[in-house]
């Protein structure tokens, strides 16, 4: 009986030290964080926010020699889109030595049938080369993240939008063109008939084009 009583008792002894053993408590710690995030809201992310994981599946799955063309926000049903947050991002990658360029995605939560959570890789399609209204965009440039630039842009608009509380934000994307400098965010309010128009250098933050006039000239241009 002594024997039996001696044999839990180090049975137990040994559970005890098993669960307070630091390899069990992370994997404890572990499985209670991956609960919590799995518990938490899915919220709308910046470009940034989402930019890297598309960034590195392409890096890691496709190529290595890929530039960013464009970065754009889009809407999944039943989130609100503000403050330079989305809750879904669309990044266009082309790599040069493939002469192809691919659309990847990023959403911070599905909605069928077309949208899946996490980073969603499109077909490879042709690309001919950059062009005037599209050319890659350099990282070392992208300093100004989709946040920044809204709360920047907002504020120029502000004039325009308290006469105009109707008109919501309809465009707002990451782009290089011949006709700025740097890679630009381009922000509209409205439509190209009737809207406002910020550009603001992702490099430094400046507002560099702004205004009605510049909608609609974008208009008259086709953009």
């Amino acid at each position: 009986m002594l024997k039996t009583f001696l044999g839990a008792g180090f049975g137990v002894s040994m559970l005890i030290l098993f669960s307070c053993s630091p390899a069990n408590k992370a994997s404890v710690a572990e499985k209670v964080e991956a609960a919590k995030e799995a518990e938490a809201p899915a919220v709308p992310v910046t470009a940034k926010d989402a930019f890297w994981p598309m960034y590195t599946s392409a890096r890691k799955n496709w190529s290595t020699d890929f530039v960013l063309l464009r970065l754009t926000s889009k809407k999944i049903p039943g989130f609100k889109n503000e403050g330079g947050k989305a809750a879904l991002w669309e990044a266009t990658f082309a790599s040069p030595g493939r002469q192809e360029y691919r659309t990847y995605s990023y959403a911070i939560a599905a909605c069928k049938p077309d949208i899946y959570k996490g980073v969603v890789v499109g077909r490879s399609m042709p690309w001919g080369g950059a062009t005037r209204d599209v050319m890659p965009i350099q990282i070392s440039e992208f300093n100004v993240d989709s946040d920044a630039a809204y709360k920047t842009a907002a504020a120029d608009a502000a004039a325009w939008r308290a006469k105009h509380p109707d008109k919501e934000l309809t465009t707002f994307q990451l782009g290089n063109a011949y006709q700025f400098q740097t890679p630009v965010w381009h922000l509209m309010w409205g439509d190209k008939k009737s809207g406002y128009v910020a550009f603001v250098d992702a490099t430094t933050g400046k507002v560099l084009k702004n205004g009605a006039e510049a909608a609609k000239a974008n208009h008259r241009a086709g953009m």
